[in-house]
């Protein structure tokens, strides 16, 4: 009997990080990290999960954007999805209706990133490999597969792509070796959310360097001046051979940020991350050239793969910022990572939230095994929230990622966590009500 996708559900799953002000920055001064999580249930008894992150109101609209996908799914043979792992996610963001409500971009088009991750996990659980392992030794022609070439080949051609998967098969082995040995970089954002004190940021700026953290990263652009001084006290703090990275998200205008930037100027800060609005592409290469050597870099709301051609064909940023669920998933971020291998630019994916890190790990690993075969200049975000909450977190060692062996791409919620933090009934939020 033909195995089938019986059921795909999606549960609003919100954790009140405002509380703490932890994620709190410029743009989103009182976030509560939340997901749109999606369990793909088959009718062998398999399951596959995956989620798009928010930061609270409006979780409940990526909720209904899932469930408007589930006719989509539902139904169909498991065998002919996991063979066709390209047009699955072509079926979902292409479809003739739904794709009105982007296309390519908002809300359906993270709700298709959430429903594509959850199948890649199901993948992994059924083969026994994390993702990024199951995707490291698929074959040149296989990853090629899964690109939409349509809106890329002037900048990406599918044979160019199997060039740059070609040239990285014969290091595989020896760097999966080195991955399970030593890790894959990081970087970490604890110190440096707007709403912490400053006696905080220098104590999690010492801990970061001690823990074997290389670079750490601020949030500014809410007040110049206060940013001046915790940049002076961050660099103070950790000393001149550690990286700070600064991220205004999004709060300037593209003369502002290069005003702002020239402030900071003097405590050396290694990149400016969106410091204009994330669909300004000429904005960005603006204010790169304005700005050099400090760097750009961008990506965790850019919308889609051709947003990310268009930033590398524009010279707009010197360091690429993929994410996990804000393209439609692993499918459309193989092409992101084949783009910017093309062009160069180094990934440094964009992670915390709620179950970033443990997504995204898998990515930049795909990408140093079979991609770019090179860590140089690249870490993974680390935030030091909410993966108590997972059944395969992220585990990190002198400042590096160990790679995950568990099957899947890490992003189950433990069963007693969703019940607890489910909005807004769950006891978590009751009592929020209640107080």
């Amino acid at each position: 009997m033909t195995e089938l996708i019986s059921s795909l559900e999606a549960v609003d799953v919100r954790f009140p990080t405002s509380l703490e002000l932890d994620g709190s920055d410029a743009m989103n001064p009182e976030p509560d990290y939340s997901a749109a999580y999606v369990t793909v249930r088959t009718s062998g008894g398999d399951e596959g999960h995956g989620l798009a992150f928010t930061v609270g109101r409006g979780n409940d609209v990526a909720v209904a954007a899932v469930r408007a996908l589930a006719p989509l799914v539902a139904g169909l043979p498991v065998e002919d999805v996991l063979g066709d792992l390209g047009g699955f996610s072509r079926r979902l963001t292409g479809d003739s209706q739904l794709r009105w409500l982007g296309p390519h971009k908002g809300a359906i088009h993270m709700a298709a990133a959430a429903v594509v991750n959850a199948v890649w996990d199901l993948y992994g659980r059924r083969t026994r490999k994390p993702v990024w392992r199951l995707l490291s030794e698929l074959s040149p022609e296989q990853l090629v597969d899964l690109v939409d070439f349509r809106y890329l080949q002037d900048a990406l051609t599918r044979d160019e792509a199997l060039d740059i998967l070609r040239r990285a098969q014969p290091g595989r082995a020896e760097r999966t070796a080195h991955l399970l040995e030593h890790g894959y970089p990081a970087y970490t954002t604890t110190p440096g959310w707007l709403g912490y004190d400053d006696d905080k940021l220098v104590r999690l700026s010492k801990e970061a360097v001690a823990d074997g953290f290389s670079q750490i990263k601020l949030k500014v652009g809410a007040d110049r001046e206060a940013d001046v001084r915790r940049l002076r006290l961050a660099r103070e703090a950790v000393g001149p051979d550690i990286r700070i990275a600064v991220d205004a998200n999004q709060a300037w205008g593209v003369q502002q940020a290069i005003d702002w930037m020239r402030s900071l100027a003097p405590y050396d800060p290694y990149w400016i991350e969106e410091p204009t609005s994330p669909d300004d592409v000429l904005g960005h290469a603006a204010v790169r050239r304005a700005l050099a050597p400090v760097k750009v870099a961008t990506g965790e709301h850019t919308h889609n793969q051709v947003m990310f051609k268009q930033f590398l064909q524009a010279g707009a940023l010197d360091v690429l910022q993929l994410d996990a669920s804000r393209t439609a998933g692993v499918t459309e971020n193989v092409a992101v990572l084949l783009l910017a291998a093309k062009f160069g630019v180094p990934v440094c994916p964009h992670a915390g939230g709620v179950g970033l890190c443990e997504m995204v790990q898998h990515l930049a690993m795909f990408d140093y095994v079979a991609v770019s075969g090179t860590t140089d200049n690249r870490v993974i975000e680390y935030v030091d929230h909410l993966h108590e909450h997972f059944t395969d977190p992220v585990r990190i060692q002198d400042g590096h990622y160990l790679a995950p062996t568990a099957p899947g791409i890490s992003a189950e919620i433990h069963p007693a966590s969703v019940a607890a933090h489910r909005y807004p009934d769950g006891p978590v939020w009751q009592a929020e009500a209640g107080a």
